[in-house]
């Protein structure tokens, strides 16, 4: 018999797929990692992983103990569900502006959820400052009790992608990959694929795709954290380095708006049956461009993050998109032709 223990044992493994309008328009074979096919629906749950498997052996998350973390989501969805399959309560903090469905995804794992304002991370109310304080009360009135997961400065995220995601990349693809790129928001997948690949193949090219909206991509290019513009995009971006981030090995980074990366999205469904979220059409149009960089006839991962039916009210909504001044496709319009305007 084939038997999976328990829930833990279904993250990761998760197949590559052949992107087929990117790698007609390029030359190039475009894969995206499918990790929205992981039981918490996104790659946070390898994250998640890493860093409650790094606790528990380290003693910090005890038996029956509360997990806490402040997330735009996801990560908080893959230790919801981590924690109530391993005994632990978990608190979740994150910004009021994150999609209903995510919001509500989390809810439904009996997490207990937190709603703050969505202010930047120099201010003291920014979801993560927050999430840390309620451990810290939490395990002044009962040592021990509570574990800050701490996805962005923790490295375990980027060791447990280092250990897992750039592994199976690298063993999916036999070796023959020329580039890698992603959006980033703690930097661990980043980082951490980067890493495994520079380690087997130096000349591999690790590239950074951007929001628009985020510092980072202007930190790499000139060292300084510099953003503009903004995004509907949910998850990626950051205005500061993170201990995940740093000495990541980046060759490449471009900032792209939603006009560049959104019809990846819409493409991805109505072409290739991919139903993928806003931080996967930004890692697909950072796909199509290291294709350009490196010419025909390379061979290219991204990440298809998680399911876009956790956006789904903005990213499927043609009011929400005309109202931002972004492309709709036609049959996205002939879909929803009460809410096109």
């Amino acid at each position: 018999m084939n038997i999976s223990p328990d829930m833990a044992s279904l993250i990761g493994a998760t197949p590559l797929i052949r992107l087929r309008q990117p790698s007609e328009q390029t030359g190039c074979t475009i894969l995206g990692k499918a990790e929205f096919l992981n039981p918490g629906g996104s790659i946070k749950d390898r994250t998640a992983l890493g860093l409650m498997l790094d606790a528990e052996r380290s003693g910090r998350l005890r038996p029956g103990g509360t997990v806490v973390e402040g997330t735009a989501g996801n990560t908080g969805i893959g230790l919801a569900l981590l924690g109530a399959s391993r005994g632990y309560r978990a608190v979740i903090t994150l910004p009021e502006t994150q999609s209903r469905e995510k919001i509500d995804a989390l809810r439904v794992t009996g997490a207990e959820v937190r709603l703050v304002p969505a202010v930047p991370y120099a201010n003291p109310a920014h979801y993560a400052h927050v999430a840390r304080r309620l451990s810290e009360d939490m395990n002044q009135a009962a040592p021990g009790s509570a574990w800050f997961a701490d996805q962005f400065d923790n490295t375990a995220n980027r060791d447990f992608h280092e250990a897992s995601t750039g592994v199976e990349i690298w063993e999916q693809t036999d070796g023959q990959i020329d580039g890698f790129v992603c959006a980033t928001g703690t930097g661990g997948t980043l980082a951490g694929v980067g890493r495994a690949l520079k380690a087997r193949k130096p000349s591999v090219t690790i590239a950074l795709a951007d929001p628009a909206g985020s510092a980072l991509a202007s930190y790499v290019n000139s060292g300084e954290l510099k953003a503009e513009g903004g995004s509907i995009s949910e998850g990626i971006g950051s205005s500061r380095i993170t201990a995940n981030f740093r000495d990541a090995p980046i060759d490449l980074a471009w900032s792209i708006d939603d006009a560049e990366s959104l019809p990846w999205v819409h493409a991805l469904l109505a072409g290739e049956g991919l139903n993928v979220g806003g931080s996967s059409g930004v890692n697909v149009a950072g796909a199509v461009r290291l294709a350009r960089a490196l010419g025909p006839g390379h061979t290219i991962v991204t990440v298809l993050a998680d399911t876009g039916t956790r956006y789904q009210a903005k990213l499927f909504n043609p009011a929400f998109l005309h109202a931002k001044g972004l492309p709709v496709p036609q049959w996205l319009e002939r879909a929803f032709p009460a809410a096109t305007h």
